[in-house]
């Protein structure tokens, strides 16, 4: 054999070694990476709907849940994971006592909350008013209005108070304090009166977009250009500087219905998974 066609062969051994080792070296990595994945977290998880919201309905004969794909994949991480269903269009005080009462039940010593819009300001209520603290390890916020948003004092203002929409809904015994306790102004008093508890790590995720994006949901396109004028990058219903609160653990691009899966262009299940992974770095 010529002396260039075995030096050759000898190149090409020592190339498919080298990727042999690499691929070898990577899988190891992995399969660490999923042993650390799946190590359990010392509390269990409680996912927190906002306005509007659900655990999960039965539609057409299918299951739907708020958030959607969520649970299902933390448990694939070995999370422990609850819902809880509060009044949806009720007060602060009445959602956040519908949380305690499901905290409560739970046969854990203190939960980690996960809350979604309008369910942050419910946990942060029964926190500091409901004396859930010594049950919370820590809360984390999504998409959460702590500083109330825009939105809210344009509805409120031009639909339910001049085209008296807010008298019809109490006539109908339909509830709009949800909405209310979302304006800017409610939630100014809010701040003042519901403080932070010590021993409870509060954060927050800030979902936004800087610019008009297409992966925004048509629906939210109306208000993303009102919000932009008015307040800056925001998620379609709630302006970004309004969504930090404590700790802010990260920012994403994501709409306000996309960040608990309900949108075709946002990895909604990853984000939750990297919210896992830093509370297992937390330890608490």
């Amino acid at each position: 054999m010529q002396p260039a066609v075995l030096l050759s062969l000898l190149l090409l051994v020592l190339v498919c070694a080298a990727f042999a080792a690499r691929w070898a070296l990577r899988r190891r990595r992995q399969v660490r990476a999923v042993r650390r994945a799946a190590r359990p977290l010392r509390h269990p998880i409680v996912l927190a709907h906002g306005v509007l919201g659900f655990d999960a309905l039965e539609l057409g004969g299918k299951r739907h849940e708020y958030f959607r794909g969520i649970p299902a994949h933390l448990r694939t991480l070995g999370c422990d994971v609850h819902l809880v269903q509060v009044p949806p269009v009720g007060s602060v005080a009445e959602r956040a006592e519908a949380l305690s009462r499901a905290v409560r039940s739970l046969d854990a010593e203190r939960v980690h909350i996960i809350a979604h819009s309008m369910g942050g300001l419910d946990a942060r209520y029964a926190i500091s008013r409901l004396g859930l603290a010594s049950r919370v390890a820590s809360l984390t916020t999504i998409g959460t209005p702590h500083h109330g948003t825009p939105l809210a004092d344009l509805g409120t203002d031009l639909l339910g108070e001049k085209l008296g929409l807010r008298r019809l809904a109490g006539a109908l015994r339909v509830g709009t304090d949800a909405f209310y306790a979302l304006t800017t102004a409610r939630m100014l008093a809010f701040n003042a009166e519901v403080p932070d508890v010590r021993g409870v790590a509060y954060g927050s995720y800030v979902a936004a977009f800087e610019s008009a994006s297409r992966a925004l949901h048509p629906l939210l396109a109306p208000g993303y250009l009102y919000l932009s004028r008015r307040a800056g990058p925001n998620d379609g219903l709630v302006p970004a500087s309004s969504q930090r609160w404590g700790e802010v653990l990260g920012t994403v691009e994501a709409d306000h219905w996309a960040q608990v899966g309900w949108g075709s262009r946002f990895d909604a299940p990853a984000l939750y998974a990297a919210l896992f992974a830093q509370l297992q770095q937390r330890r608490e």
